[in-house]
């Protein structure tokens, strides 16, 4: 690791260089103590699709934008502590390669490199400072996962009735709680997730009774015993009449270029990724 950069003048420079490319739109990420590690271009799988995203590895944080000018502006700036993050090396496949999973409490999704070299390089590092992280806050690695969401593109029907089928008319939508595909009428339900969001959340039909389930066994009892008012089951986490903003991700998009496809986005093989020793 190269903690001895900590206060130099070079790593303030670095880290000074990538606020300045997320401008006031992004948080400040100079700190005592924060060192940059390593940043470059990964593939993040998106709702709708594959996207190039920048990547900045701290010794204690993982931040990632969308690209609006490569090395001069960035949004949509997102930082992940990586106490709380959790890698899964993911198989490969003739069209998906040097792939791997990113899981958080609060997010889980999939990135790729340009090469399977620079995917060990981001996997070793990241688990390296992951570990330093929970060594210095004493903290146990994370269990509980957000669940990823299934690409758009991965099925043209609800993955829970398999009868309606998508179309221009009939939207897609996610499940919070397991990432599934499904219609509309599948995820009328609404449920708290606090690890996700203050607000009730999108489930589908299957994780709403299983969430539900304990709430009614408690509320029962209660129901029942004079003087006191019955609760629905649903109280506070039943069907909503509004519609919340189905992702961020439509919104962390909003400022990509016209990029091309992955094949030709990594074409020119030379290395989109850097550590800093």
């Amino acid at each position: 690791m190269v903690d001895y950069l900590a206060n130099t003048e070079i790593n303030s420079q670095r880290i000074a260089a990538v606020e300045s490319c997320f401008g006031a739109s992004g948080q400040p990420l100079a700190l005592p103590g924060r060192v940059l590690l390593g940043e470059g271009m990964l593939t993040k799988e998106c709702r709708k699709k594959a996207k190039p995203r920048i990547f900045f590895l701290f010794n204690d944080i993982l931040v990632y934008g969308s690209i609006v000018l490569h090395k001069r502006k960035y949004r949509s700036q997102h930082i992940i502590p990586l106490e709380e993050v959790t890698l899964e090396p993911l198989p490969e496949t003739a069209q998906a390669k040097n792939r791997w999973m990113i899981r958080t409490a609060k997010k889980s999704f999939v990135v790729s490199a340009a090469s399977s070299t620079e995917r060990q390089e981001w996997i070793s590092h990241i688990e390296e400072c992951v570990r330093r992280q929970l060594l210095a806050t004493g903290r146990q690695p994370s269990t509980e996962h957000a669940a990823p969401w299934i690409p758009d593109k991965a099925t043209d029907i609800c993955m829970r009735c398999t009868q309606t089928r998508f179309s221009a008319l009939t939207r897609r939508h996610h499940c919070r709680k397991c990432g599934f595909v499904v219609c509309a009428e599948c995820s009328r339900e609404r449920f708290l997730l606090p690890r996700l969001s203050p607000k009730p959340l999108r489930v589908c039909s299957l994780c709403y009774r299983q969430l539900a389930a304990p709430k009614r066994e408690e509320e029962e009892p209660r129901a029942g015993a004079p003087g006191q008012p019955a609760h629905s089951a649903g109280a506070g986490c039943g069907a909503s009449s509004g519609d919340e903003e189905d992702s961020d991700e439509d919104k962390e998009g909003s400022g990509d270029g016209d990029w091309p496809s992955r094949v030709e986005f990594y074409a020119s093989g030379t290395s989109w990724s850097a550590f800093h020793s």
